[in-house]
């Protein structure tokens, strides 16, 4: 007989983490998220000298929520992530309701405009790099990639007869298509020709599985080990599932291509603060300065809210590109 939720074979409970972990792979959130709502929490019962949340209520939560933002000083996006963190604690795995938070001190959300390269400042630092954090660089740009999308996509989802981009399960677990630039057409080809190869190498010695998403492997047995599921960039080398305890070859890490951003900004000389998140904020605004409209622009970056795109609006407006300066004759 298989143990219910919150029990181990035994039949004895588990401890809160624990059933909080079990909860969010049932749930299918992700790993990056799991271990974050774990560490919030964590901190949560630590923060109020060990006792069970079950014994606590809006008091304790509205002291620790606020401490955050005027002792630790958070951004309001951190601070929201440990509420969402204590939010799911008591609704999915308590089963409480969650206490009202009235006059919860909350960190102040700043009015930020994104950074933008020029066109030639992409291309001063896209010449920096070399490689696959090159490629993967030039995807962000030329597609208007986040950095966790590049990093994940599969080889499924690229389209060169369409040229097109398909992310799947994105920000908001909405999928989305986007273009693919001609340019990165034989020079991706070439990279996932290599990838082919490393693959077969791969299940020549018993490996080759790849992480699949949500319960496919159970629907497809053969999926995990086809062609089509793998990475487009793979790790150098296969590492055990946290999860599965499974030897895989999983994705990149995303720090790879972040370092080589940041050294290729440094080579560069450029002086802005920039980051590989910078690339997708240009391609948006490099798109409307070439007269695209702010809808196609949305769709292209999966916004689901006009009014998010139309910060880049903003960036066009500023500075001498639409005031003239009074020094100038």
């Amino acid at each position: 007989m298989s143990p219910r939720p919150g029990e181990t074979p035994t039949g004895s409970k588990l401890k809160l983490l624990d059933q909080m972990r079990e909860v969010m792979r049932l749930k299918h959130l992700s790993y990056r998220t799991e271990k974050a709502y774990l560490s919030w929490v964590k901190r949560f019962i630590l923060f109020h000298d060990k006792r069970h949340p079950k014994d606590m209520g809006a008091p304790e939560i509205r002291a620790f929520l606020s401490y955050l933002a005027t002792h630790d000083t958070v951004a309001a996006s951190t601070q929201n992530n440990a509420l969402n963190a204590l939010l799911f604690l008591y609704r999915s795995v308590l089963r409480q309701p969650f206490p009202d938070l009235e006059d919860l001190e909350r960190a102040k959300r700043p009015r930020r405009l994104p950074t933008v390269l020029t066109q030639a400042e992409v291309q001063a630092v896209l010449a920096q790099l070399s490689g696959t954090p090159a490629l993967m660089a030039r995807l962000l740009y030329g597609s208007g990639l986040r950095l966790m999308e590049c990093v994940r996509l599969r080889v499924k989802d690229v389209d060169f007869a369409y040229q097109q981009v398909i992310i799947r399960d994105a920000k908001g677990a909405q999928d989305r298509i986007t273009m693919l630039a001609q340019t990165l057409h034989e020079p991706l080809q070439r990279h996932l020709a290599k990838v082919k190869v490393m693959h077969e190498e791969d299940l020549a010695a018993g490996y080759g599985e790849v992480y699949l998403p949500f319960a496919f492997a159970r629907k497809d047995p053969h999926a995990a080990t086809s062609w089509v599921w793998q990475y487009v960039f793979p790790a150098a080398g296969r590492s055990v599932d946290p999860r599965a305890g499974v030897e895989r070859r999983h994705h990149v890490s995303e720090t790879v291509l972040q370092k080589a951003v940041k050294y290729a900004l440094r080579r560069a000389g450029i002086q802005k603060r920039a980051s590989c998140h910078t690339l997708r904020h240009s391609f948006a605004t490099h798109l409307l300065e070439n007269g695209y409209d702010i809808r196609t622009v949305q769709e292209l970056l999966g916004h689901k809210d006009v009014r998010t795109t139309m910060v880049y609006t903003h960036v066009l407006q500023r500075g001498g590109k639409a005031v003239r300066s009074p020094l100038d004759p």
